[in-house]
C-alpha cells in the first residue's frame, strides 16, 4: 500500500471512532507531543521496537491533526519539501545546520 492509501485508511479509522469529528488540531498536537516524548525515551534507551512504534504513532497523530484542521498531510509535506529541496549546506558536529551563502 502507498503512503496515501495508509493516510486515507487512517482518516477513515479516525472518522469511525469520532476522532476527526470530535477532536481538534490542538488536541492532536498534544498527542503528537506525547508520542514525541515516547520517541525520545526510546532513542535514549536504544529501543528500536519502541522507536518504530513511536514514529508510527506520530504519523497517526499528524494525520488526525491535519484531518481535524481540514488539511492533507501529504500536501503539507509537499510544501515543506518544496521549501527545503534547493537548500544547500550541512549539519555540523554540534547539530547545527549551516546554510551555504
Amino acid at each position: 500500500m502507498s503512503f496515501a492509501e495508509y493516510e486515507i485508511k487512517t482518516i477513515q479509522w479516525g472518522e469511525a471512532r469520532g476522532i476527526v469529528q470530535n477532536s481538534t488540531a490542538a488536541a492532536q498536537a498534544i498527542k503528537t507531543q506525547e508520542e514525541l516524548d515516547e520517541l525520545i525515551d526510546a532513542i535514549r534507551n536504544n529501543d528500536r521496537a519502541a522507536m518504530a512504534d513511536a514514529y508510527g504513532d506520530i504519523l497517526v497523530t499528524l494525520i488526525m491533526g491535519c484531518a481535524c484542521a481540514d488539511l492533507d498531510l501529504l500536501t503539507c509535506f509537499e510544501g515543506a519539501y518544496n521549501e527545503i529541496k534547493d537548500r544547500k549546506g550541512y549539519l555540523n558536529k554540534d547539530g547545527i545546520f549551516v546554510k551555504e551563502a
